[in-house]
This record gives structure tokens, C-alpha cells and sequence, in this order.
């Protein structure tokens, strides 16, 4: 009985150590890809698991790491950072996305396209908006209507809905004439759908 009261206490007191570094921070993220988001007096950094601060604290803004890269704002500029906390992208989109099936969307202002994980354009930046892939294609706006485009940037779903939501279990709900509907993967309507 005392054995187990004594390290019961033990481990909460080494539970507590653990996290005592979080109090110095206004805000520490979940820890993904090694790295944990914190911010602290409107700037952000990174963390790894026991509190070291890996990258330092001056972006205005930053999102949480996703397929191990991280968008980050530096001086009204977005760029990424790699899982080490090295630069992949020099801050210079004026909006970014987190990576998904190996894609980010960004904006240089009045398009939007991909970046891939090399930080390269992977898909060009000809779209009026665009979100981001899941189960292999990506909601993007043409014209003024939303299609879908599979990773190599073919548009696989035509651009003619009122709005396009993100793929998932294999449907997507979209707007058509005013209502909505729910499509598979191929563009074929499965069901109306309530707002």
C-alpha cells in the first residue's frame, strides 16, 4: 500500500514536471510530426516533445504541422517549414494551406495553386480559390463555379457547381442549381442533401 501511494506520487509529480514548461507559452498545440505549435505575446514558434523550442518565436502566425511541414507567416508573408524547423518556402504567399495527399494550396494574391512536398509549384496557380485534397482531389473555383482536380491537376469533376465541399468516404456534397446534393468520385449525383 505505501509502495503504490509512493509511486503513484511519483508519477504524478513527474507528469507535472513534464508539463511545466507549457505554462511559459499563451498557447501549445497538440504535438504532430515531432513538433508542437506555440505562441506566446502574438508570436509563434515550435516545440518538440520535452519543451525545447526548436524553431524560435517570430512568426505572426503558423499552423500546426501536417504530412511534416508547417505553414508559417513572416512580415505579411506565408512560407513552410520542414520537420527539423528548416525553411522548405521563403515566406512569400499571401495565403497558404496545410498539406494534404502531398499537395498545400497557396495564393500569390489573385490565384491559387499546389505546392508540393519540394516546395515547387506542383499545380499552377490558375485557380480563383481552392481547397484542399482529400481522398485524392481538391474542390478548385473557375469562372466563378467549383470542380475538382485529381493530384497530377486534371480536372476530373467540371467546374459547374455553386459551391464544392471536400471529399469524404467517398462523396462530397456540392451546390447545383441552388440545392444540395451529394456526388461520388466520379461526379455522379448519389442523393439531395439538407443544408
Amino acid at each position: 500500500m505505501k509502495y503504490s501511494l509512493l509511486l503513484g506520487a511519483i508519477i504524478i509529480s513527474m507528469a507535472a514536471y513534464s508539463q511545466a514548461w507549457t505554462k511559459q507559452y499563451d498557447h501549445v498545440d497538440e504535438c504532430t510530426c515531432g513538433l508542437s505549435l506555440v505562441g506566446k505575446d502574438d508570436k509563434h514558434g515550435f516545440v518538440d516533445k520535452d519543451g525545447k523550442l526548436v524553431v524560435p518565436l517570430i512568426y505572426e502566425d503558423a499552423l500546426t504541422y501536417s504530412e511534416g511541414f508547417a505553414a508559417v507567416k513572416l512580415n505579411g508573408k506565408w512560407g513552410y517549414l520542414d520537420s527539423t524547423g528548416k525553411v522548405l518556402v521563403e515566406p512569400k504567399y499571401t495565403e497558404a494551406m496545410s498539406f494534404h495527399n502531398g499537395f498545400a494550396v497557396v495564393s500569390n494574391g489573385n490565384d491559387y495553386g499546389f505546392i508540393d512536398t519540394s516546395g515547387k509549384i506542383g499545380i499552377q496557380m490558375i485557380y480563383e480559390n481552392a481547397s484542399q485534397f482529400s481522398e485524392g482531389l481538391a474542390a478548385v473555383n473557375k469562372k466563378g463555379m467549383w470542380g475538382y482536380i485529381d493530384t497530377k491537376g486534371r480536372e476530373v469533376i467540371a467546374c459547374k457547381y455553386g459551391f464544392a465541399g471536400t471529399f469524404g468516404d467517398g462523396s462530397a456534397r456540392v451546390m447545383q442549381n441552388s440545392k444540395w446534393i451529394i456526388i461520388d468520385r466520379t461526379g455522379k449525383k448519389i442523393a439531395d442533401s439538407e443544408r
